[in-house]
C-alpha cells in the first residue's frame, strides 16, 4: 500500500498567549494523532521548547526544533515589529515556508503580525488585490463563514467580490459546501440598499458566476441563510467581537440564574453538559484557525488563547488547507474576478 502523503508544517512555538507551554503540548498531540500524515518544525526558543517536550516525555518524537532569540508580542506594532526582530519565531518560520521548506505555516500569535508577515513575506496570489482572513460563525445549520473578519478596513467593491471569490473556495474545498450560497452584509435585503460600494459589489456578484443569493443582513448569519458572508474588515470584526462575548454573557447569566436559590442551581446543573455540548461550535479552539486567504502559501491564524486542543487543530487545518490546494483553486477562479472586473 502506498504510504501517505506527509506535510510537514512550522509552527510558532513562541506566539500564543501560554507559548510555549500550549504549543508543545498541542504539536505532540496532532503528531501522536497524525504522525503518519505531517511533520513539525517547532520555531522559538529552543531551550525552553525542549523543556515542554521533557516535561510531557516526548523527547523522541520525531520533530526539528529551529531556535529564533526574539519574539512579537501582542502589544507590537505588526509592521514595526516584523522589521525590528528579523530573528523572530514569526518571521523566521515565514521565511521557511517562503523558501518551501514547509508546507504552511501556523501561528497563534499577535494577528496583524501574522497577517502583515504573510502579505509581505509570502506575497500575494497574481490577481489578488488584497488578502483576507475569515472566521467561523455558528449557525442553525453548521457555521457560516464571514469574510471579511478585520483585515482590510476600507474597502472597495473589488475587494468585497474577491472575498466572496475566495470564501467561496474556502466553504467548498475546507467545509465541503457544494455549490456555497454567498451573501452580501446588508442593512437590508433590497438590492437598492446600502452604501454606493455596497451597491456596486451587489452589481459585481450578481454579474458573476458564484452562487450568490442578494443581501442578508445581521439576523439572516445565525439562521444559515447564506454559507458565506460577505462585509469589509470594519463590519465584520465587529461581528465577529460581539460574536465571541456571547459565551462569557451567557455564562455570567446562568451564574447569576443559579444563586438565586437552591431549586435554581439543580436546574442548571441538570441542563449544563446539554448546553455545553449546544454551544461547542462556540469555541474557537474546535476549529483551531483560518489561513490568510490570497497570498502564495498558507499561513494559519489561531485564537491568542488557544488551548494545547486548538494547536492541534490549528496544525491540522494547515495541513488540509494544503493538501486540497486551496491555492491553487482560488489561482484557477480569477478570470472570472478580471471579466467583471472590466465590465465596471
Amino acid at each position: 500500500m502506498e504510504s501517505p502523503q506527509k506535510f510537514r508544517i512550522a509552527l510558532d512555538a513562541m506566539g500564543g498567549d501560554y507559548a510555549p507551554r500550549h504549543e508543545v503540548e498541542g504539536a505532540v498531540q496532532a503528531l501522536r494523532s497524525h504522525g503518519s500524515t505531517i511533520g513539525l518544525t517547532l520555531i522559538g526558543d529552543e531551550r525552553a521548547i525542549r523543556a515542554e517536550l521533557a516535561r510531557l516525555g516526548a523527547e523522541n518524537l520525531p520533530l526539528e526544533i529551529i531556535h529564533a532569540s526574539q519574539t512579537i508580542t501582542m502589544e507590537d506594532a505588526p509592521t514595526a515589529a516584523l522589521k525590528q526582530k528579523r530573528d523572530s519565531s514569526l518571521s523566521v518560520g515565514m521565511h521557511l515556508h517562503k523558501e518551501k521548506k514547509t508546507d504552511a505555516f501556523v501561528s497563534a500569535g499577535n494577528t496583524g503580525a501574522v497577517f502583515s508577515a504573510a502579505t509581505l513575506i509570502l506575497g500575494r496570489i497574481k490577481g489578488i488585490s488584497r488578502p483576507t482572513i475569515g472566521a467561523f460563525i455558528p449557525s442553525e445549520i453548521g457555521v457560516c463563514f464571514l469574510v471579511d473578519a478585520g483585515a482590510n478596513i476600507d474597502c472597495r467593491a473589488q475587494h468585497l467580490y474577491e472575498f466572496a471569490l475566495m470564501g467561496s473556495i474556502y466553504s467548498k474545498y475546507i467545509l465541503k459546501k457544494e455549490n456555497p450560497r454567498i451573501g452580501l452584509l446588508n442593512v437590508g435585503e433590497e438590492k437598492t440598499k446600502g452604501t454606493s460600494v455596497a451597491l456596486e459589489a451587489y452589481r459585481m456578484l450578481s454579474s458573476g458566476s458564484l452562487n450568490f443569493i442578494g443581501n442578508v443582513e445581521g439576523g439572516d448569519i445565525l439562521k444559515t441563510k447564506a454559507d458565506v458572508v460577505v462585509c469589509d474588515g470594519f463590519v465584520g470584526n465587529i461581528v465577529l467581537k460581539f460574536g465571541e462575548s456571547v459565551p462569557g454573557f451567557l455564562k455570567n447569566r446562568l451564574k447569576q440564574f443559579s444563586q438565586k436559590g437552591l431549586l435554581e442551581k439543580i436546574s442548571i446543573a441538570v441542563s449544563l453538559w446539554p448546553l455545553k455540548s449546544s454551544l461547542r461550535d462556540l469555541d474557537p479552539n474546535e476549529s483551531g484557525g483560518v489561513p490568510v486567504l490570497g497570498v502564495n502559501g498558507v499561513a494559519v491564524i489561531g485564537h491568542g488563547s488557544a488551548s494545547p486542543k486548538g494547536i492541534k487543530n490549528m496544525i491540522l487545518c494547515a495541513a488540509e488547507v494544503a493538501r486540497l490546494e486551496v491555492n491553487r483553486h482560488i489561482e484557477s477562479s480569477l478570470s472570472d474576478v478580471h471579466l467583471i472586473s472590466s465590465q465596471s
